[in-house]
């Protein structure tokens, strides 16, 4: 038989084999149903499928040797445990047949409840539950509806169409007015539905259920919705899933029974109290489905007391247990309570700073583990502007804050016009009824989301806070009408493309767009607000946690500025320097006359004539910046794009000439700047004449803008300043390279500095290969190496950034070929091979090597981690993601002690 097949593999767990810290193996739901299980709660009885089983079943197509007979005895061991057989016609016991990733992926993947329900065993059970046939037709109804929509793939709304007709017939907009009768014929209607979408009856075998439901849940993994939540989460593709199989519990059977969601703190805001929904009569999906608005879990105290007691006892004993907020499923029974789930919740971002704050005050955490707990992206959500309510602006709706921010945008009602008018650069706000796994495509692509159902457990609640999406749900005075693209409150009409605001945190709806505010976070970094006297517990813990960060980490974090202002901007968010100054911003605007003048020289002295007038003007721009940066070291990258930039297009040059000439004008001037362009004219700039190249073509750019910098020190010096330039010479191939400017520049620098103290760094920017491979020799002639990440990226992979991105990069996500753009995050196997081999090697040269980053990647929360690993000094980042790279370093500090001592 089945259930003597002996194999050697092990496949299958009763919850009283797990616990907690086997999530790689029994996922996220079944690991905590067994912690709770050996923790002595109320959980219903049941098992675990690994995600071994499914890995091996996505890999052959098939399931693997030896799991149907561990299912069955597992199964039978459950059915004398609970004294029932699946299916049985006189007693019988249902199961439901959950997913359970590693990582919490709400709503992505399948679940289907009431298996074992056909058309004897409803007989069955209602008798089990006292004659209440409602009861039964009600689960037999569901089962079909799930199974087919999740097993089958029949379409969900044909189910919702029927059910809306029987409400319809009864004169009802509730489906607890169906009665048994209404109930029977709703099965009916399902099953023919059922039998024209696939061809069969639906199966009335329980074991043949339970397989095909244990399969379908498999095969999610890989369906369209998870695969795109897993990019979007950059969570990885080969997990797999486990199965929890689990004896049913009933909420809907009458007003002594329900469901509901409760969180151990509240996951928007981080304050303590009671939070969480609850349903009467309902089984889980209703809760988090919105089909029907709940009540707040404190009615249950009014409700059923004793329920209400144990649930609270039970939620402070999980929170002290898993040290952190808890996210908790449960279902009553006819007065009995049973735990269903629990995980560590989803957070708002300012949720997850206020709790880390609060978790280290009660002594169950420390402040690494509160560094742990919080990230960069969460920080950077705390950073973004939010309503300025100062004006005449009245809220025509009020929903639940499912998740904080302020978004404003054209209304859409579908997720697809949300990703067509995303797509064009339009900001939309997603609005619906209620929002279903099917919407996760809209959900990414909108600002915002707005629901007429649900509450803070809702899927649009959930999903929102997970991604970092403003969301209010719940907004019942919304009348929402899909089909006609409009929704109706206060006696207005909106139509799509109408401009909404909705405030995440208040769940206040605004017709039109409402103008933003900085956040109270950004006033705390820039100085203008003392964390000491906020009101604001978010603020005085993300000062406290930051703190930390900076006390812990190893790497410092400089900023990517080109100006004064960028400069004291980046200083009051915490950078301890700049680590790329770009020359060439300084020549744009009203400057481009001059350098229109170098380009156009023709003979030595018109070179010098161009040179010499640039050079105060470069001269005073540094001065600007080095009083900005007093005592911190100014990283500046001598001029590096080719010169055309600095010029009009070839092709409108071109049109303006001939179009002047028509008319019989003096051209001289734009024909010989005509010349000038068709003679460095190149097919491929980004790799031709730029960089180190320009400065040893043209003779004397490097040496005016190397007696700038050195000048520019020195008069900030004689002021009583103190100035740390440090000179990069960019697109180094080769050492000889280096070698040259460095010459050149170094007696320059002993002519202007003499005894002034002023000392002056030089070093090159590592973004080309051939550099990075022969580190070795470079940093011979260089003090400091500073890796350009986004050219070194280009060249790496042989990409042109400003085409392939909107070009393909979609499809290579889309494909998995890339879990995330190379550009935002920096590629550890390729182009983060070339980083570590130039640092070791460069090291091994030149012990005292100064080494940082100063690409895009500088301020990415993986990038700085893997930076930390690398060995590397600094990163640099714009002034905005300053505060995000410090939290990041310290981050990537304490694990690396952590990941140590362990």
């Amino acid at each position: 038989m089945a259930a003597q097949e002996t194999v050697d593999h092990k496949y299958v767990y009763d919850f009283a084999e797990g616990n907690k810290d086997l999530k790689d193996l029994l996922g996220g739901k079944g690991a905590n149903l067994a912690e709770m299980t050996n923790l002595g709660l109320p959980v219903p009885p049941g098992f675990t499928i690994t995600t071994e089983a499914c890995q091996a079943y996505l890999a052959t197509g098939r399931e693997p040797d030896g799991l149907a007979g561990q299912i069955e005895a597992h199964l039978e061991s459950l059915e004398r445990g609970m004294g029932r057989r699946l299916g049985d016609p006189h007693d019988p016991l249902l199961v439901s047949v959950r997913s359970g990733a590693k990582f919490s992926m709400p709503g992505m993947m399948e679940t289907v409840l009431n298996v074992g329900l056909n058309d004897r065993s409803v007989v069955g059970l209602a008798a089990q539950a006292g004659g209440n046939e409602r009861f039964a037709w009600d689960s037999y109804r569901r089962l079909i509806q799930m199974f087919g929509k999740t097993v089958c793939e029949v379409p969900g709304e044909e189910f919702e169409h029927a059910l809306d007709e029987a409400k319809r017939v009864r004169g009802t907009t509730s489906d607890l007015d169906l009665d048994a009768d209404d109930l029977r014929g709703l099965v009916d209607a399902y099953k023919k539905i059922f039998l024209k979408h696939t061809g069969r009856d639906f199966p009335q075998e329980p074991r043949e259920q339970l397989d095909l439901a244990i399969r379908a849940v498999f095969e999610s993994w890989n369906a369209e919705r998870a695969v795109l939540y897993r990019r979007q989460e950059r969570i990885p593709a080969d997990l797999g899933t486990a199965v929890n199989v689990v004896a049913m519990v009933f909420g809907n059977l009458g007003p002594d029974s329900g469901t509901g969601v409760a969180f151990t703190r509240d996951p928007a805001s981080g304050a303590q109290g009671i939070y969480g929904d609850y349903l009467a009569n309902a089984q889980g999906e209703d809760v988090v489905a919105g089909i029907r608005n709940t009540v707040p879990l404190q009615d249950l105290e009014r409700l059923d007391k004793r329920s209400y007691d144990e649930l609270l006892a039970i939620m402070a004993r999980l929170e002290g247990h898993y040290r952190d907020l808890c996210d908790i499923e449960f279902t009553i029974e006819r007065g009995k309570l049973w735990m269903l789930q629990t995980r560590v919740g989803k957070r708002t971002a300012a949720a997850a700073f206020v709790i880390a704050g609060q978790l280290v005050d009660e002594g169950l955490i420390d402040l690494d583990e509160a560094l742990h707990r919080v990230n960069g992206a969460q920080l950077a959500q705390l950073m973004f502007p939010r309503f300025q309510l100062d004006h005449d602006f009245e809220p025509v709706a009020k929903g639940v804050g499912a998740s904080p921010g302020a978004a404003s945008g054209k209304v859409v009602f579908t997720s697809a016009r949300a990703v067509e008018l995303a797509a064009e650069g339009e900001a939309v706000i997603l609005v619906r009824r209620e929002t279903n796994p099917d919407d996760l495509n809209g959900m990414i692509a909108a600002k915002g989301i707005l629901t007429s159902r649900g509450g803070k457990t809702s899927h649009a609640a959930v999903v929102a806070r997970g991604m970092g999406k403003t969301c209010v749900s719940g907004a019942d005075e919304i009348d929402v009408n899909v089909p006609a693209k409009r929704f109706s409150v206060a006696g207005q009409t909106v139509t799509e493309g109408d401009v909404v605001s909705i405030d995440g945190t208040t769940g206040k709806v605004y017709l039109g767009e409402v103008p933003v505010t900085p956040s109270e976070v950004v006033r705390y970094f820039e100085g203008t607000l003392d964390p000491d006297e906020a009101d604001d517990a978010l603020v005085r813990a993300v000062h406290r946690i930051m703190t930390h960060a900076d006390a812990a980490r190893r790497l410092a974090v400089r900023a990517n500025a080109d100006t004064g202002a960028d400069a004291a901007r980046a200083r009051r968010f915490g950078a301890q320097g700049i680590g790329l100054c770009r020359t060439e911003h300084m020549f744009l605007g009203d400057r481009r006359e001059l350098v229109e003048r170098l380009i156009l020289a023709r003979t030595d002295t018109e070179r010098s004539d161009a040179l010499a007038a640039l050079l105060p003007l470069q001269r005073d721009d540094f001065v600007e910046i080095f009083r900005e940066m007093d005592g911190l070291p100014v990283t500046v990258r001598l001029i590096d794009p080719p010169l055309h930039e600095f010029l009009p297009p070839l092709e409108q040059l071109a049109v303006d000439v001939a179009v002047a000439q028509e008319r019989g004008e003096d051209v001289a001037k734009e024909e010989a700047l005509l010349a000038a362009v068709r003679r460095m004219h190149e097919e491929n700039p980004m790799l031709g004449l730029r960089g180190v190249r320009l400065g040893l073509v043209i003779p004397g750019l490097f040496a005016m803008q190397v007696r700038a910098i050195a000048e520019a020190a020195v008069r900030v010096t004689r002021e009583g300043g103190s100035a740390c330039p440090e000179i990069m010479v960019p697109l180094v191939g080769a050492v000889q390279e280096l070698e040259t400017v460095r010459a050149e520049a170094e007696k320059i620098i002993a002519e202007v500095v003499g005894d002034s103290g002023v000392e002056v760094l030089i070093g090159t920017m590592i973004e080309v290969p051939r550099a990075a491979l022969t580190a070795g020799q470079i940093a011979e002639a260089a003090q400091f190496f500073s890796f350009g990440t986004n050219d070194l990226t280009q060249m790496g992979w042989g990409f042109s950034r400003d085409d392939v991105e909107g070009a393909f990069f979609w499809r290579y996500l889309e494909l998995g070929i890339f879990g995330i753009s190379p550009f935002e995050s920096i590629d550890r196997d390729g182009v983060g091979r070339l980083v570590r081999i130039a640092a070791e090697e460069g090291r091994a040269a030149r012990p005292e090597l100064k080494l940082g980053v100063c690409g895009e990647h500088g301020g990415d929360p993986e990038s700085v981690h893997f930076f930390h690993s690398v060995g590397l000094d600094y990163v640099s980042c714009s002034p905005f993601r300053v505060p995000v790279a410090r939290l990041e370093a310290g981050r990537a500090a304490v694990e690396t002690v952590g990941s140590d001592s362990r």
